[in-house]
């Protein structure tokens, strides 16, 4: 039987299509999926990711824990509310999930994890524990639900809908994180858009989710945040990354700490296996769509496409690939779809951030 989230019977009261994902019955949209990625583009748009799940860590020895495993240097964590994004690493360097770490005190840090992980997480998180940090203590929330609110007018609505939250969430930057009574509210998202992302009791999902709606925020299925998450960039566990892959070859080299003394699970195997290949960009030239597994051929070699699909706001097949290191911006490349060789250019990525284009047509 399919899990379900808190705010399931609002899904169905509000036409949504409903599917599995990852072990949940989740929104995949709720009539429109382009409709709802244009309404976070423009104005805002609200998830259901309470299939994620929320991990707190609490104990005196929990910073020195996850020193040894976040490959990101936890101690860039000094002011209460700060998230830093990192990744679990396995023995020999592959990603083992990609996720949000969040110091709330010395003794209390918040995880959150992707859902179709989580038990594999929390397995090896406490398996690790018990070897380098007995006296921390893991629990998982299951008593919380998650919703996010994204676009430009995504935190106006918040505070519409939350009062009293604007005092005590305005000052927040990307990346931070305020409690207000029952509510902890991020301003982080997975869409290249600003908004919040708010963690709250179970029971008082329903209540938040028909306020925001009656604030005008629109709700929005894993259909388009998907295609947003693409635009800007984001990599998708499963897909961009997995437990082969490297970090380095994964385009999140820049989640990744080798610089500094600090030891951490997979740090050796990556420092004794330098990446051949790097994460690019893809625009489609023609007609098509981009697909993961999608062989790429390039001057340098081959590569694949690991996210792809139809860019609504740039109306165009985009993707990302896993490219040979010599595939630069710029570049001709001609993908394979379906036996048939289409042309494509690599180019930087995201392709859009706040609802600009972030590259030009030469």
């Amino acid at each position: 039987m399919l899990k379900t989230t808190p705010l399931h019977q609002s899904h169905r009261r509000m036409g949504a299509k409903m599917a599995d994902f990852a072990g949940w019955e989740m929104p995949i949209h709720y009539g429109s999926q382009i409709d709802e990625h244009h309404r976070v583009r423009r104005a805002a748009g609200m998830f259901d990711v309470s299939h994620m799940q929320v991990i707190d860590l609490h104990g005196k020895e929990t910073r020195g824990f996850l020193r040894q495993l976040a490959a990101n240097n936890i101690d860039k964590l000094t002011l209460p509310g700060k998230a830093l994004y990192s990744c679990l690493l396995n023995e020999h360097g592959g990603v083992i999930d990609d996720l949000i770490i969040y110091f709330m005190a010395e003794d209390w840090f918040r995880l959150v994890v992707n859902a179709a992980t989580a038990d594999k997480d929390i397995a090896w998180i406490s398996r690790h524990r018990n070897r380098l940090a007995p006296l921390v203590d893991i629990r998982p929330r299951l008593d919380l639900a998650m919703i996010a609110v994204q676009g430009p007018d995504a935190r106006t609505s918040v505070w519409q809908s939350i009062p009293g939250a604007q005092a005590a969430t305005e000052g927040l930057r990307a990346f931070q994180a305020a409690t207000y009574h029952a509510y902890f509210i991020a301003r982080t998202g997975y869409t290249g858009e600003d908004g919040f992302e708010i963690i709250l009791p179970a029971g008082e999902a329903a209540a938040l989710w028909t306020a925001l709606h009656t604030a005008g925020v629109a709700p929005a299925g894993l259909g388009a945040r998907d295609t947003l998450r693409l635009e800007a960039g984001m990599s998708l566990y499963g897909q961009d990354m997995d437990e082969t892959t490297s970090p380095l070859e994964a385009g999140l080299a820049w989640t990744v700490d080798l610089a500094s003394p600090r030891d951490f699970i997979g740090k050796a195997a990556l420092q004794s296996q330098p990446p051949t290949r790097h994460m690019v960009g893809l625009l489609l030239l023609g007609k098509g769509v981009l697909r993961s597994h999608q062989p790429i051929i390039t001057a340098h070699g081959e590569g694949e496409i690991t996210s792809g699909g139809f860019s609504p706001t740039l109306g165009r097949a985009i993707g990302l690939a896993r490219a040979p290191l010599g595939v630069a911006p710029g570049d001709k490349v001609t993908v394979d779809i379906r036996g048939k060789h289409h042309p494509a250019k690599a180019v930087n990525y995201p392709f859009v951030r706040h609802g600009q284009p972030c590259y030009r047509e030469r």
